[in-house]
């Protein structure tokens, strides 16, 4: 019962904290809304082209002509398009000035193909056509030296409507920018749960209330457990409030397992509340415990992700609690994968038990709390 009753006395206490409060709700959702806006064209994954205008001569007999015009024609589906030249019209110079996305030249001999090596997407995909041409083209003369009646099936087989087709390597299912920053800011904010934790206990130094404490019936262990369920409850009900908001105002998913989710995001709340109670026993001062925690919280928050999307989770991201505890979540969410879960939950609850340590073990040997 001392408990929760001291855990109620620290809830009751934080939500008179007026700008506390609004710093761990208002803080994340603004940036969300700032950053998830203003940075969606970063986690675009749909690429389109464009049109591709290419500029032609054609000095070529009536055969290949006809057969260019007619495969001209299908390709305007496409998007490209193609512009005769005239005979005093420089191609080369055109596509060197950015006018055109290449310049080809027919003749009876073949096709000489001149691209501009600044688009060098659009002048693969018309090289990429051109070789579809000519291969069908030599095919049907083939074909006419044997079967006459057969040239228009050969060059009707394998027709396609589309010259062009984009397929994405990447999973139709990846974040959009707003869906990644309800994560990131959400597990930013969890960590600031340390700076809170650290005064846990000075603050009753600070404030002279600690003998109080200590002549009361209370167990110094009660009120250690009392602080931090407190602290815990709080700093969980600001996450839980930060998720609601983005997944029903800002429509960010957060996918089918939201109780896993949930129970991820609780274990970097203990391991922040940890975190700032170990420094606050370690340092001797509360000004070099809030130094350390907001140069720990903002390092972890630039080398994990929070403010700019992570594209290697390895080397010096991997040792952020912002990088695995956003892995497990994005792998949950986008991959079904509740495996991913474990590994962010061991380490988590692994590194909480050492900064509790430190905390009971220092707690054991001062006088006082």
């Amino acid at each position: 019962m001392n408990i929760l009753n001291i855990a109620l006395k620290e809830i009751k206490r934080d939500f008179r904290d007026i700008r506390t409060l609004i710093f761990m709700l208002a803080f994340p959702i603004v940036l969300m809304l700032i950053l998830g806006s203003a940075l969606s064209n970063a986690f675009d994954s749909n690429i389109s082209v464009g049109k591709i205008h290419v500029m032609y001569k054609d000095h070529s007999n009536r055969n290949i002509s006809q057969a260019f015009q007619a495969f001209k024609a299908q390709v305007v589906k496409s998007d490209i398009y193609f512009k005769k030249a005239n005979e005093n019209t420089d191609g080369k110079k055109e596509v060197k000035d950015g006018n055109y996305d290449a310049f080809i030249e027919l003749n009876n001999n073949g096709i000489q193909l001149y691209q501009s090596g600044q688009k060098s997407i659009e002048a693969s995909i018309v090289q990429g056509m051109l070789t579809t041409f000519t291969d069908k083209y030599n095919l049907a003369v083939e074909v006419a030296k044997v079967a006459p009646e057969q040239v228009t099936s050969a060059l009707s087989s394998g027709s396609h409507k589309n010259y062009i087709k984009e397929t994405s390597i990447h999973s139709a299912k990846q974040p959009g920018a707003m869906d990644y920053y309800a994560i990131a800011m959400t597990t930013m904010i969890a960590l600031y749960a340390a700076m809170g934790a650290s005064y846990l206990m000075r603050g009753e130094r600070v404030l002279k209330t600690a003998d109080r404490l200590l002549a009361s019936p209370v167990t110094r262990g009660e009120i250690l457990v009392g602080k931090i369920l407190g602290s815990l409850v709080l700093n969980s009900l600001c996450v839980l409030i930060v998720v609601v908001f983005s997944k029903f105002v800002f429509k960010a998913n957060w996918g089918e397992h939201l109780g896993i989710v949930l129970l991820i995001l609780l274990s970097e709340v203990i391991l922040a509340v940890s975190f700032g109670l170990g420094i606050s026993y370690i340092t001797k001062t509360g000004a070099a415990a809030k130094m350390i925690i907001m140069i720990v919280v903002q390092l972890a928050s630039m080398i994990g992700g929070a403010y700019y999307k992570l594209s290697d989770t390895s080397g010096i991201s991997s040792l952020s609690p912002l990088t695995w505890v956003n892995t497990a979540i994005t792998k949950i969410i986008y991959g079904n994968d509740l495996a991913a879960a474990i590994p962010a939950l061991s380490l988590n609850i692994g590194i909480s038990a050492v900064f509790l340590a430190i905390s009971i073990v220092s707690l054991q040997r001062r006088e006082g709390l």
